[in-house]
Formats: structure tokens, C-alpha cells, sequence
């Protein structure tokens, strides 16, 4: 039985070809000669995947495989290091009894409202004067302690999932000896999945895109991450006409993003349509 489309699916699947068509366009772009890119139409009809295995190692003394360590081992760094302390924040916040505790979650809103540039002056004074330019430290202390790149954010949404569960759950252990670090790890931690599967993507999608942040700490070619890498490929590569290739290594730079999206699509929306319940 063939099922009538509304008029509203066909705007939305011709919307969605719109929104899609620069991708398309990228695509075809990466696969095409420096020659075709100004001709029309999406797709070449002789397609070079030369600008893939040429731009890959066309900066001299490296290939992208050593940027993409560096940027993976730097992201994943981070992420556990946000996991955990973003947790153990949003955990007493969220279940603990301390002095001033509404005062301290009110700074932490507030500091989810004050722009980057804002502080970015005074941080990179601050490293600089401990020596850490040109290291991955910038980036990994303030993970550590529950900052960096959206760390506020990571905390508010962790401890919204977790006023969310009851609290008996907590009396309960009590009662059977658990500490407050057992029902945190025992508890706690299985409960909010969704939720710190939201935060890891999160950490994941930011920390890769974070182009002017490494920009201002890292110096050495050695240390760039991949997106300090394509800028690398502009600048040494353009002139001499390697659009493809430049093409080709941008459209490579999003495909751990998109594989890593779609393996925790399912938990990540379960993890902000239940944080958007809970909040």
C-alpha cells in the first residue's frame, strides 16, 4: 500500500536538499581537478582521489596521520578528564549538603554567560607566566578542574539529571554501608549514562573544532592538531593551486566527528530530551 506524502514531508525533504546541497557541492569539490572546480555540476565526471593520498602528505616533514594523533590524544585526554570532574561537581552540587552550595551552582551560572574573549586575555597571561605555551597543558588543567570548553555547561546538565533521581536511592545505600563516593560510583554514575554520553560528545565535537584555542597555545608544528594542520596546508599549498587537496583534508577533518554523532545518537537524545524533562 503506497502511502500519501503530506505537503508537509515534501517541504521538509526539499528543505533538508537545501540545507544538504553544500556538502554535496564539498564532496564533489574534494573529487575534482584544480581545473573543474568553476564548471557546474556536483560531481566530476573523472574523479581524482589523488587529492586525498597527495594532500595527506603534502606539508613537508609531516603527514596528517600525526596530526590526527595529536588531536585524538588530546581529545580523549579531555574528555575522560571532563567526565570525571564534571561528575563529581554536578554529584555535590546536586547531592551533598555543604556551606553556601546554592551560591557557589548561581557562579557557576553566571560563568556560563561570559563570552570567551572575556577571559582569554587573562588565561593566556596566566599560562604564559607558568611556562605552559606550547603545551597541551593549557587545555588539560582546566578540564581537570571542571573547566575549559563548556565545563559550566557540562556541570549544570549533570546536575539537573541527577536532582532528577530519588533521593532514597542515596538513604538506601547509606543504610548498607556505602559511602558518598560509593553511591557516586555505584549509583550514580549507571543512572546518568545518557547524560555523560551527551557531555562526551559534546567534549568531543568542541575540543576537535577548537581551532583559535590552539591557535593561541600551540607554536610547534609537531604539536598542531588537525585543524592548525589545514590552516598549515592554506598557507604553504594554496598558491600553488591544490584546492582539491585542501578540499579533500577539510572534508577527511569531519569524519571522526560524524562516526562518533551517529555511534551515540541514540543515548545523546535520550540524554538532552531527559535533561530538558528534568531541567
Amino acid at each position: 500500500m503506497i502511502r500519501k506524502i503530506s505537503g508537509r514531508q515534501i517541504s521538509i525533504l526539499l528543505f533538508s536538499l537545501i540545507m544538504i546541497y553544500p556538502v554535496l557541492w564539498w564532496v564533489g569539490a574534494s573529487l575534482k581537478d584544480d581545473s573543474e572546480l568553476t564548471l557546474p555540476g556536483l560531481f566530476p565526471e573523472h574523479p581524482v582521489l589523488s587529492n586525498f593520498t597527495q594532500g595527506w602528505s603534502a606539508i613537508p616533514k609531516f603527514s596528517f596521520t600525526h596530526f590526527y594523533a595529536n588531536t585524538f590524544e588530546l581529545v580523549i585526554i579531555l574528555i575522560v578528564l571532563s567526565l570525571v570532574s564534571c561528575s563529581l561537581t554536578a554529584f555535590a552540587l546536586a547531592r551533598l549538603d555543604f556551606p553556601m552550595r546554592k551560591l557557589w551552582l548561581g557562579i557557576l551560572l553566571v560563568t556560563m554567560m561570559l563570552p570567551g574573549q572575556v577571559t582569554l586575555i587573562p588565561q593566556y597571561t596566566m599560562f604564559h607566566s607558568m611556562n605552559m605555551i606550547n603545551t597541551y597543558l593549557p587545555f588539560i588543567i582546566p578540564h581537570l578542574l571542571a573547566g575549559g570548553i563548556g565545563g559550566s555547561f557540562f556541570v549544570y546538565l549533570l546536575v539537573q539529571f541527577m536532582r532528577g533521581i530519588p533521593r532514597e536511592l542515596d538513604e538506601s545505600a547509606k543504610m548498607d554501608g556505602c559511602s558518598w563516593f560509593g553511591i557516586y560510583f555505584r549509583i550514580m554514575l549507571p543512572l546518568i549514562r545518557p547524560a555523560l554520553v551527551t557531555t562526551a560528545l559534546y567534549c568531543f565535537l568542541w575540543n576537535w573544532d577548537d581551532f583559535f584555542g590552539h591557535l593561541i597555545y600551540i607554536n610547534s608544528v609537531s604539536k598542531y592538531t588537525v585543524g592548525l594542520a589545514i590552516k598549515l596546508f592554506v598557507d604553504t599549498q594554496s598558491g600553488d593551486g591544490s584546492w582539491g587537496q585542501l578540499l579533500a583534508m577539510s572534508l577527511i577533518s569531519i569524519v571522526p566527528s560524524t562516526i562518533f554523532f551517529f555511534a551515540v545518537q541514540k543515548q545523546f537524545v535520550e540524554g538532552i530530551a531527559a535533561g530538558a524533562l528534568k531541567g
